[in-house]
């Protein structure tokens, strides 16, 4: 019987110290993007943030993938 993506990732979470880390860094990234998105005016530095946050969310999911990948072999 296999486990969902969620109970695999909510595993991780509570087994993987360097998962926690990569996934609570995602997440502060995803805030800080929502509260980029509800200004009403952007200036030119609130766009520069906006990619660089992008970035470093996608990057953060590499990872969190990555580790993902690694205990599924070993599953």
């Amino acid at each position: 019987m296999s486990i969902s993506d969620a109970e695999f990732r909510e595993r991780l979470m509570q087994e993987d110290a360097e998962f926690r880390k990569l996934a609570t860094e995602h997440h502060d990234c995803d805030q800080q993007l929502n509260e980029l998105k509800n200004r009403h005016f952007q200036t030119e530095e609130d766009q520069l943030a906006e990619k660089k946050l992008k970035k470093k969310k996608l990057a953060l999911k590499d990872q969190m993938y990555a580790i993902m990948q690694k205990y599924s072999k070993h599953s």
